[in-house]
């Protein structure tokens, strides 16, 4: 089994889908937890070096951090809405309950410094339709740098590519620093829908790639919902849906530069792709959704 996909149920602590530090992934920064919030039973979680964005995947919930309270409305799937969110520091106490039930990311990156807690508003978050085609998917920028700098270390963003559609691409890095790219630790974590596109599923399944230049990561994976993929360094992409079976992935990313970035650099053997998207259609499917829920 490949050492960089972890596929669900491997990640799992005490009945929450996915535990993964940067320790277990072999690395310095970068790390991910998936709750699951029974109905109206309170977690405290506590963030030791890491900070962290509190999003919800599926359900809402009230976050209680540092005397502050917020109410994230969330939504009923990853494939109905974009959603409000909250930021955590290092070194908190973290309540965290939901009416309802629900499931919750933390994407999380070791860092020094200690923010405030701030809460992060659907309406504000700005979707982006990237590529054309069909390379044509969402990216949903909440947590990107240039739009949310209340961060140390801490990137994030969503992607969204409906059924048949390849994101990823043309295959990129960001594994040392230079002219293009900055380096970060990077984590994609799955959700696949199933026949009705809203629902997530393990009956559907994309594909993903990671590859090195000098041919010792050569990786090629199916990939199915609530699978992890880590990327240590190296070129990475596409990501294909699966005619039938929209994808999604949360994109987690953290390094050791001084200012946050998602720098990189494309495959110069298909960097020419992109150019081509100037003379040709986006996928009218996209966006697929936004803060009022799906276009």
């Amino acid at each position: 089994m490949s050492r960089l996909h972890r596929p669900a149920g491997t990640l799992t602590d005490n009945g929450d889908p996915v535990l993964l530090t940067a320790e277990d992934a072999g690395w310095t920064y970068t790390g991910l937890r998936v709750l699951r919030l029974e109905a109206g039973a309170p977690r405290t979680l506590h963030t030791g070096e890491y900070e962290a964005f509190v999003l919800p995947l599926a359900g809402g919930c009230t976050v209680r951090v540092d005397g502050e309270t917020f109410e994230l409305t969330g939504r009923d799937s990853v494939f109905t809405r974009v959603t409000d969110f909250a930021y955590v520091p290092r070194d908190a106490e973290v309540e965290l309950t939901a009416s309802a039930g629900a499931e919750i990311a933390l994407p999380m990156a070791r860092c020094e410094r200690r923010l405030s807690a701030k809460y992060g508003a659907a309406e504000n978050v700005p979707v982006e339709v990237r590529g054309s085609g069909r390379a044509t998917r969402q990216v949903t920028n909440f947590g990107a740098p240039g739009v949310w700098e209340h961060a140390d270390k801490l990137n994030a963003c969503e992607l969204v590519t409906p059924d048949g559609n390849w994101s990823s691409y043309p295959p990129h890095k960001h594994d040392r620093a230079s002219e293009c790219e900055v380096v970060n630790e990077e984590i994609y974590y799955f959700r696949i829908a199933g026949r009705d596109a809203i629902t997530p599923s393990r009956e559907g399944f994309g594909m993903h790639r990671t590859y090195t230049a000098d041919g010792e990561l050569d990786e090629n994976v199916a990939v199915r919902d609530g699978d992890v993929f880590l990327i240590p360094r190296g070129f990475h992409g596409p990501c294909v849906a699966a005619p039938g079976y929209p994808m999604y992935y949360l994109n987690v990313l953290a390094g050791p530069a001084p200012e946050r970035s998602m720098a990189f650099c494309d495959d110069p053997a298909h960097g020419w792709v992109r150019d081509t998207w100037a003379t040709m259609t986006p996928d009218p499917r996209c966006p697929v959704t936004d803060h009022r829920g799906r276009r």
